[in-house]
């Protein structure tokens, strides 16, 4: 694999951090949906190779209470012996780490003492987005201790538990989205055509799952057997990716090391501006909020 920051990011960027109201799965939702309690929906077979996704349903929806943000979250067959579990769609979206960074939701009116018990990253003293993009593009730069800390404040805005996947959670997403090395650019921004830059979160294909950017755009924060972070999916920094290749990045020092000019923190990596997450829970019982009918919206790309 290509070393994966080959060129230093500059040290002056523009502020642009901004509540937006677009979900993360880039559909708009005017009304948070009432809870209800329904049966878990059932896991069927993983799809066909060279099956479509954009026609994939999300097996339910959490609506995050003071805000507009809709997280769709799909079903993952089980494998290799591994228990079956759900995927959001994409990468979180600046638009819903923004919500818990900045306590928009608090500010909102529609916080809880739980939520607010959360402790959050210190704020960024420049734009973490680097740029790049912000309203519907991956949140990055987050270090792993944020994005544990994100996954908490998220389980306890829904009342379910989220939290970043395993590695082995990571690899059955990858097993069963049909992707090759020769069409890896089809489904995923890499260094092919990125312009060494992060894009908004869905504007190329889905995969067969209903996924979007599971490789490429935002390297993925996950979690090792033994309990370390490491990233998998390859970014926009990639020259090159490899599915069959893919093994996880451990987390290193180096991604917070350099520029004296970005104050270091435990919340941000000065080096990682290629870095994001997605949640995965298995718990689709509590306040389930039933997913809207009809395909994924697409999405298009306008920077």
């Amino acid at each position: 694999m290509d070393h994966w920051f080959e060129t230093r990011v500059p040290r002056s960027f523009a502020v642009a951090c901004a509540l937006a109201t677009c979900v993360v799965s880039l559909a708009s939702s005017s009304a948070v949906a009432p809870p209800a309690t329904v049966a878990p929906p059932a896991l069927g077979a993983p799809p066909a190779p060279g099956a479509t996704a954009a026609a994939v349903a999300p097996a339910f929806t959490d609506t995050i209470v003071g805000t507009a943000i809709r997280v769709d979250m799909m079903a993952v067959p089980a494998c290799d012996g591994g228990a079956a579990f759900f995927a959001a769609r994409t990468e979180v979206p600046w638009e819903l780490f923004d919500a818990f960074l900045y306590q928009l939701d608090q500010k909102a009116g529609a916080s809880t003492p739980a939520s607010d018990a959360v402790t959050r990253p210190t704020k960024p003293y420049v734009s973490v987005d680097r740029g790049y993009g912000h309203q519907g593009w991956p949140a990055i730069s987050m270090s792993s201790k944020g994005a544990v800390q994100f996954c908490e404040w998220l389980s306890k805005k829904t009342g379910r538990t989220y939290r970043l996947p395993t590695v082995a959670e990571w690899q059955c997403m990858a097993k069963q989205t049909p992707v090759t090395a020769d069409s890896i650019t089809d489904g995923a921004w890499t260094a092919a055509d990125a312009k060494n830059a992060s894009h908004k979160i869905g504007s190329k294909k889905f995969d067969a799952l209903g996924l979007a950017d599971l490789w490429g755009n935002a390297a993925e924060w996950c979690v090792a057997a033994d309990g370390s972070f490491c990233i998998l999916g390859g970014s926009f920094k990639d020259k090159k990716i490899d599915p069959a290749a893919m093994k996880p990045i451990p987390e290193t020092e180096d991604w917070n090391e350099s520029d004296p000019q970005f104050p270091k923190s435990v919340w941000w990596l000065v080096d990682g501006p290629y870095i994001g997450m997605r949640v995965v829970t298995n718990d689709a019982n509590a306040h389930m909020n039933p997913a809207p009918s009809g395909a994924a919206p697409a999405a298009t790309e306008k920077k």
